[in-house]
């Protein structure tokens, strides 16, 4: 591990509100409060805004979480918290999530119970002043396989911020099965909808993939969740692909409703849901071809997309986007792309943005980790990652799926930090069965360089506007052959990339570059509002929270 930038002129917010110059770009104002004098930690999460104050998450060392408060007006910091949850049967509760409910601060961990074979999840209420409860409320009891199976626990916050939606899931091999619960908890964590199930799969089918790929809640508190399985027939010598969409429709008590759609001769390499604000569901992601004998060939081909109308749970429409020519020259280089190669599958979806008129545009990041090799005997070893986040995809889907027009954002970002030990994204899931829908950056690398790296993607008035952080040395460049990688991340400048209406890229950078200014931090901020954005920016010990405005 987003999700416009046009006159960036950073306000430092004190007490005689003197403005300070700093690296400027059209059309954007970023402010910012006091600096964070202390040393707990660097700031891993925005939580959110609300009781006029701004909460924010801090590790500090390996495990060790802060809850940061800094007054809405001054944003300046007026408490600091160590988060020490309670302990449940003698046993530590390990940190999850730290969540707003309208309005409502909560801490959420999980403890697993081997001998019950129990994986427990629980709310600790926090204070607007930053003060935990004695008292937790247990919003989970998942009957599990055993440890190594236990799964995970995913959240989404409702479109309004006034409900929380959580699932766990966990696979039980002994019965081919994986077992899904969600529950909807409401301000006070008081479940509303509950439902638990088995999805069975069969691994005895060639090149088999199980995947319970991405869940989501609309504007109207209908939530949903897809599966996604496929299979080479060896018999008829084709690729099957099935999507199954489980349905659960408030208006409708909740009943569940499954919408399946069945693919031949295509592979789907991924899959994520956005609930819109028409009352459709769209399903989109990258697919590969598939050779004569039903083998995918696993490279990118293009993008797909599917439309379900949610007034009558019908699959209104399934299209298949290939990659056009240009944006293969950008991605592949000309030779490769005149010989008609694809491309290779080291993109993930980044963000999914519904477009005024109904369409989508979807945003894709070359990502790649790179884990060297552990150096020290047992638990004093060490193992240096290296995060790679360069070119984005950026993909605009008409509102009936098909392509509207696509290009690349020319960027090369990378970070290295050194952990104890390492887990690869915390994707739940082994083999051939996983679950897709928490890709992030651990936060326990966070703080520690992979934030400085990737996007921030702002939609706004139909415009769509790309902020990251680059090499000085790359303004005005916006051909990928061209640019070089960002370097140290401190002394990067931040830059916009603006598309217009057919996708063309116009790039806006500092007019004057100001040395030993903040540098935002992409990996962590939080969208206020369409137009505001709280955000974090360092450089080397100096920390602040801002705003970053967009202007008309």
């Amino acid at each position: 591990m987003k999700i416009n930038f046009l006159k960036v002129v950073f306000f430092v917010l004190c007490s005689l509100n003197v403005i300070v110059a700093q690296n400027k770009i059209d059309k954007i104002n970023l402010t910012y409060g006091e600096e964070i004098t202390d040393d707990k930690g660097k700031i891993v999460k925005i939580i959110g805004e609300a009781n006029s104050k701004i909460y924010s998450l801090v590790l500090k060392g390996k495990s060790d979480y802060f809850l940061k408060i800094f007054d809405s007006k001054a944003m300046k910091q007026i408490a600091n918290n160590q988060i020490v949850l309670p302990e449940i049967k003698e046993k530590d509760v390990e940190f999850e999530e730290a969540v707003l409910i309208n309005d409502k601060l909560y801490f959420i961990g999980s403890v697993y119970h081997r001998k019950e074979k129990k994986f427990t999840l629980i709310g600790v209420p926090v204070t607007d002043k930053g003060v935990l409860s004695d008292n937790f409320i247990t919003l989970f009891e998942s009957q599990v396989a055993n440890k190594s199976d236990r799964g995970g626990f995913y959240f989404r916050n409702s479109p309004d911020n006034k409900m929380l939606l959580v699932m766990h899931t966990s696979l039980f091999e002994k019965e081919d099965a994986m077992k899904y619960e969600i529950k909807f908890f409401d301000e006070m964590l008081t479940s509303t909808f509950f439902t638990e199930s088995k999805v069975s799969y069969d691994d005895n089918k060639k090149d088999y993939q199980f995947t319970i790929s991405d869940f989501d809640v609309n504007y109207k508190d209908d939530i949903f969740l897809v599966v996604n399985e496929g299979y080479r027939d060896k018999k008829n010598k084709e690729k099957v692909e099935k999507f199954e969409v489980h349905i659960f429709e408030k208006d409708n008590g909740y009943k569940k409703n499954v919408v399946t759609i069945d693919l031949k001769d295509k592979e789907i390499i991924n899959c994520k849901m956005l609930a819109t604000n028409k009352n459709t569901l769209k399903l989109t992601g990258f697919y590969s071809s598939v050779r004569e004998n039903g083998k995918a060939n696993k490279e990118l081909k293009g993008v797909y997309n599917a439309t379900i109308n949610l007034a009558n749970d019908v699959t209104e429409s399934i299209k298949f986007n290939e990659f056009d020519y240009a944006t293969k020259v950008k991605l592949l280089g000309e030779r490769r792309a005149k010989k008609g190669k694809d491309v290779k599958p080291l993109y993930n979806i980044h963000t999914i943005i519904e477009k005024n008129d109904g369409g989508l545009i979807v945003i894709s990041e070359y990502q790649m980790i790179y884990v060297g090799q552990k150096q020290g005997i047992g638990p004093l070893g060490i193992q240096p990652i290296t995060y790679t986040m360069n070119e984005m995809i950026v993909t605009s889907l008409k509102a009936d799926g098909t392509l509207e027009w696509s290009n690349v954002v020319a960027k090369e970002q990378s970070a290295t930090v050194t952990v104890a030990s390492f887990n690869l994204f915390g994707v739940g899931g082994s083999g051939s069965f996983n679950v897709a829908v928490g890709l992030s950056i651990p936060l326990a690398v966070m703080g520690k360089g992979p934030e400085y790296l990737s996007a921030i993607p702002i939609y706004r008035n139909g415009q769509l506007n790309i902020l990251f952080n680059d090499n000085v040395k790359n303004k005005g460049i916006t051909d990928i052959e061209e640019i070089k990688a960002l370097g140290n991340y401190n002394n990067a400048v931040p830059t916009l990339f603006v598309f217009d209406d057919k996708g063309n890229i116009s790039r806006k950078d500092p007019e004057e570059v100001i040395k030993n200014e903040l540098v935002l931090r992409p990996g962590v901020y939080n969208r206020k509002t369409e137009n505001e954005y709280i955000i974090y920016a360092s450089r080397k010990s100096v920390d602040k929270i801002g705003r970053m405005i967009l202007l008309d």
